[in-house]
């Protein structure tokens, strides 16, 4: 545990894959169960929606995005790599660096998020307690050093990151249910929110758009975890039944609903008890709920920060580390994971004392699933389409700087993939309907409420179906059982060409030393 991860991108060995669905479950819930989950938790009560309201919002956010995330960790073990070199297979050798990209923006909105949320509530528990005072600086040193331990934890690498969420799994649980018992006296679940009967029509009128606004930014915190699933599940043996990796990716995001129903539940507290805290223009829920919070809970309030900061920080950051190591060959894992950390920290600093912390969450996080969800599409379906077979070897082509295989298409790039995931991502940003921050130029057309979810995923579906069925694929990518629903052409392969691995792996170690 204490030695440095030497694995990058390259496929596990057999030898070395000790995890189990289990393993994958503590990493992907572990993740989440933290302060920033409960940041989200609140935007719906943010929205003006009522805590029922709240929870139905958040109840069909969490489902939907868990479903959607379920079928992306069976990558992993199939491929024993990570997801964004898996979809090689779909989008070419080259387009791959579109899961690349994707995975840097997630790690740095969550790993970002994670660290604010936490700093702030360090700090807020520690000026309580020991009178630190809330000063920019204060904040300032709580960020760099949450910062600076999560990138530690992350050049260790995976076997370091699974003992810390092991503990944190337990730990912020625990103190989530203390949290329950504390704020239960002052919970009310009639609160009414701003959509109440007798509300005008102006307001009636924003409650979709409200509804829909608070299910996505629930939702793109099980989506988050699809860019980079396959960092954790490629560690479990390919003979795991799908089923039980599946069900582990599931069950970890269904379980968020302790510190989403946490952040809802305090939230809907604060409106009543602190509303100045939840003015949509500066909320803040975390100076929300230390001052609502009794003397006693201050200390476990600290304990979630630091706990849950680690967690959330290291599996953002880790597989972002890992999969640019393989973009920039001549880049280690531990290399490219302190790049990625230093840009991220800067990013920190710049959104958390130059902008407005809170709107550029949601709009963050809601442009990432916008764009992340066609891709997952397209990776489920051509799953299906090549009955879960890959070539492991031809997947490290662009790793290994090689050029051909069964993944090349043309030129390394699978136009039929690119299309669908860039219709898809393009569609869904048209019709973003973000009130108050963000309205792509069709996000009216709905009346208000934001389609850009399930309009994104249609398009990316028919577009990458109807290519594969009027464009073929060679038929030697499906493996010896054939297509399923769609039709293979006999168009010949480029064999292999470049270093051979063993030079190539020959002359990355003298890079990396």
């Amino acid at each position: 545990m204490t030695e440095v991860e030497t694995h990058g991108v390259e496929r596990i060995p057999d030898a070395d894959r000790s995890a189990g669905p289990l393993d994958l479950f503590r990493l992907a819930f572990g993740g989440a169960n933290t302060f920033a989950t409960c940041v989200l938790g609140a935007f719906p009560i943010l929205f003006g929606l009522s805590f029922w309201q709240g929870l139905a919002a958040m109840l069909i956010g969490l489902l939907i995005g868990a479903l959607l995330l379920a079928p992306m960790a069976v990558f992993g073990p199939r491929n024993g790599t990570n997801n964004a070199v898996s979809s090689s297979a779909h989008l070419g050798v080259h387009g791959r660096i579109v899961g690349s990209f994707l995975s840097l923006l997630t790690a740095v909105a969550f790993f970002s998020l994670s660290v604010w949320s936490s700093g702030d509530a360090l700090i807020g528990g520690a000026h309580r307690l020991l009178g630190v005072p809330e000063s920019d600086v204060a904040y300032g040193c709580a960020y760099a050093v949450f910062a600076a331990l999560v990138l530690a934890v992350c050049v260790y690498g995976f076997r370091f990151m699974l003992l810390v969420n092991k503990i944190a799994v337990v730990a912020a649980t625990l103190l989530f249910v203390l949290g329950l018992v504390a704020f239960a006296g002052d919970f009310d679940p009639s609160y009414a929110g701003i959509f109440t009967p007798d509300a005008d029509r102006a307001t009636q009128d924003l409650f979709w758009p409200s509804f829909i606004g608070a299910a996505l930014i629930v939702l793109s915190n099980p989506v988050s975890f699809g860019a980079f699933l396959g960092d954790w599940a490629r560690y479990i043996p390919a003979e795991t039944p799908r089923r039980k990796v599946m069900g582990a990716a599931f069950l970890s995001q269904v379980a968020t609903v302790l510190p989403f129903g946490f952040g809802l539940a305090t939230a809907a507290i604060i409106a009543e008890q602190a509303p100045a805290y939840m003015d949509p223009a500066a909320p803040n829920f975390v100076g929300g709920l230390l001052a609502i919070a009794p003397g006693w809970y201050f200390l476990p309030v600290c304990l979630i920060a630091l706990i849950g900061g680690m967690s959330t920080g290291t599996t953002a950051l880790y597989g972002t580390g890992l999969d640019f190591s393989s973009v920039f060959p001549r880049l280690g894992r531990v290399q490219a994971t302190v790049l990625i950390g230093a840009l991220s920290i800067t990013f920190i600093f710049v959104g958390r004392f130059g902008f407005n912390l809170v709107q550029a969450i949601s709009t963050f996080a809601t442009m990432i699933i916008t764009c992340t969800v066609p891709w997952m599409i397209v990776m489920m379906l051509g799953y299906v389409t090549r009955r879960g077979w890959y070539d492991p070897e031809a997947l490290q082509v662009f790793t290994r700087r090689q050029h051909g295989g069964r993944y090349w298409f043309a030129r390394g790039w699978n136009w039929r993939g690119m299309a669908a995931w860039w219709t898809g991502a393009v569609t869904g940003v048209l019709f973003t309907n973000i009130p108050g921050q963000f309205v792509g130029p069709l996000g009216d057309l709905a009346n208000g409420a934001d389609i850009s979810l399930p309009l994104g995923a249609a398009v990316a579906a028919v577009v990458y179906v109807s290519l594969l069925a009027a464009f073929p694929e060679p038929r030697a990518v499906y493996g010896p059982q054939g297509p399923r629903w769609v039709r293979a052409s006999d168009t010949p392969i480029a064999p292999i060409t470049g270093p051979p691995s063993g030079d190539l792996d020959e002359a990355s170690a003298k890079v990396k030393a």
